[in-house]
């Protein structure tokens, strides 16, 4: 039969032997946060690692202003907390909750104990924080060498990636504000309104409510480059 053990979500651990999935199991914490409540906090040490169960969860920093940056979306299967952990540093970033969210805390001494002693935790790892780094480093050329229009684009076809649709397979399976998609697009929150009018005008989304409809995608692609 086979293992449909809710670690095998998290999709760093779904290769792990069944006697590491125990290990975990043991020792994991699970936790609801509402809506809106703070999951970690910049500038605190990290205590554990962060599995998403179930939820989104928003990662940011703040700016001198008090302005956010959002930094990632996080969401079911994914991890967060791994870079701090794994650096012995303190959190660069913020994270809190977008919607009520199921998430599974792995103590720091039991999460660095298996990493010593399994190979495959340690190449998924790697693996993820090379993936992070060349997503960065693609975010700050296109931030720096793209039209506000082209980096709005980039971001709903970002969320179509990680959250998918709706039932209705057009309506994105996130709500964001707008000054969330302007600081994700790195621009303001006029700027995103209006630009999102020019987008619904082109006939690649519409706008329902809080609810963002993706009608033609291979639109946004091309607004995208």
């Amino acid at each position: 039969m086979a293992d449909l053990h809710p670690l095998r979500q998290i999709r760093i651990l779904e290769h792990l032997t069944q006697e590491e999935i125990a290990f975990l199991d043991k020792n994991k914490q699970c936790k609801v946060y509402k809506k809106s409540e703070l999951v970690f906090k910049e500038n605190s040490f990290p205590k554990a690692l962060f599995c998403v169960f179930e939820g989104k969860v928003k990662v940011f920093q703040s700016g001198h202003d008090g302005k956010e940056q959002i930094v990632h979306l996080i969401g079911k299967g994914d991890i967060m907390g791994h870079r701090a952990l794994c650096g012995g540093d303190r959190f660069s970033c913020s994270g809190v909750a977008m919607e009520d969210s199921r998430i599974c805390l792995i103590p720091r001494e039991v999460f660095m104990q298996l990493i010593h002693v399994s190979p495959k935790l340690s190449f998924r790892i790697a693996e993820l924080l090379a993936d992070e780094l060349k997503e960065a480093e693609m975010k700050i050329t296109h931030m720096a060498q793209s039209s506000v229009r082209s980096r709005l684009a980039s971001v709903l076809l970002g969320l179509i990636d990680s959250f998918g649709y709706k039932a209705d397979q057009k309506t994105l399976n996130v709500h964001l504000s707008r000054e969330d998609l302007a600081a994700l697009a790195g621009t303001t929150r006029e700027t995103v309104t209006r630009m999102l009018k020019d987008l619904t005008t082109l006939g690649a989304i519409q706008i329902q409510g809080k609810n963002i409809q993706i009608i033609q995608p291979e639109l946004l692609r091309t607004a995208f480059h």
